[in-house]
């Protein structure tokens, strides 16, 4: 069998790997609990704080195009919890620059006989964005509760939501990783991509210009794992036109942009020279 198509008895493997470096990683965390509890807490107020700003807008307005504070607070909640997700399941690769390519240190991962996406993947299991997934999902859940039209039976497409924008998001860390073969340090404006498609993800579609929208539906498919399914789950119709089903299943784009990011590693990686202090 090839080495690409791994068998059942390497992915077991390679889950119980896994499992035991989130397991020391999250040890290593708790060993000081009230420094965690500190964090945990900032991270939950402060991205809370970026809520106040959207609820002050709305209830000036009362309602904006058609959107009420209900509707986007569901939108808000779906990219909030997604970015936490791959925020706890990409630190390796969002470090990656600093502390294995300019150091040199990748070169000790090419050596080991497993795959260098999970020994990255199982770099840090970040404890710390549990405080922007619970604010995420407090606020989605009383965004359901106070939507006018929710689609109770649509719901059910919230999971797949969350789960296909942190495949996005993780897929941008992973392509922010593989862009430091060739630039060493990581760059700030990948951040346009991550914390910038944070705060685009909490707005409708409609608010932005033409190409914008085209960049975070065709490119970046950020509306397809937050705006579509929200509209689906809402029974909001699109102003843009766009039949509303197309939410139950434009999640699945997340999980095809974080195919191809894993498919541009694998290239980056041939084509690695090693580099170092």
């Amino acid at each position: 069998m090839p080495e690409t198509m791994p068998s059942p008895t390497r992915t077991l493997s390679a889950l119980g790997l896994y499992r035991r470096m989130a397991g020391a990683s999250i040890v290593a965390q708790l060993r000081y609990p009230g420094t965690f509890a500190i964090q945990a807490i900032g991270n939950f107020v402060t991205t809370l704080l970026g809520f106040f700003g959207i609820w002050s807008l709305f209830r000036r307005f009362g309602s904006i195009a058609g959107w009420d504070i209900g509707t986007v607070a569901v939108l808000y909640g779906l990219v909030n919890v997604a970015f936490a997700v791959a925020e706890t399941l990409g630190r390796g690769f969002e470090i990656f620059g600093g502390e294995y390519v300019r150091t040199g240190s990748f070169d000790r991962l090419l050596l080991r006989p497993r795959s260098t996406l999970l020994l990255l993947l199982g770099h840090e299991l970040r404890l710390r964005p549990i405080g922007r997934f619970l604010q995420g999902a407090f606020v989605l859940i009383a965004g359901l509760w106070l939507a006018p039209h929710v689609q109770w039976s649509a719901v059910l497409v919230l999971p797949l939501a969350i789960a296909g924008g942190a495949a996005m998001f993780l897929g941008v860390l992973i392509g922010q990783a593989a862009l430091c073969f060739i630039t060493v340090e990581g760059l700030e404006v990948v951040n346009v991509l991550t914390y910038g498609g944070v705060e685009a993800g909490q707005y409708p579609l409609t608010m932005f210009g033409r190409w914008l929208r085209r960049f975070i539906t065709f490119v970046l498919p950020l509306a397809a794992v937050c705006y579509y399914p929200a509209l689906f789950s809402l029974n909001h119709p699109d102003p843009l036109g766009i039949p509303t089903w197309i939410g139950s299943l434009s999640p699945l784009a997340g999980f095809a942009f974080l195919g191809v990011m894993v498919l541009i590693w694998h290239r980056a990686v041939a084509g690695y020279v090693s580099s170092g202090s």
